[in-house]
């Protein structure tokens, strides 16, 4: 359950804080605060709903504009006060 939560936050500060879907992206070290970012970061990879891009001196993660419908409705369920935040 924490690992949902933690999904959907992470992928809410990616789509409405930052904006980063497909091409524009952010730095992976941006987003320490997250426990278990490694493993939430895979999972969402592995689904493809989050794109990872391995630079040669960073890491870095953006949304997958594909799933774009899915990630906001999976955000919306997750936390439901971001109703009117994102769309």
């Amino acid at each position: 359950m924490l690992l949902e939560l933690e999904k959907a936050q992470l992928m809410f500060t990616l789509a409405r804080r930052k904006g980063n879907w497909g091409k524009k992206y952010d730095r992976l070290e941006h987003f320490k605060r997250f426990q278990n970012l490694k493993q939430i970061v895979k999972d969402l990879s592995k689904i493809n709903w989050i794109l990872v891009y391995n630079k040669p001196n960073y890491v870095a993660i953006s949304l997958n504009p594909k799933f774009k419908k899915e990630i906001i409705e999976f955000i919306k369920e997750k936390l439901p006060y971001t109703q009117e935040m994102i769309k």
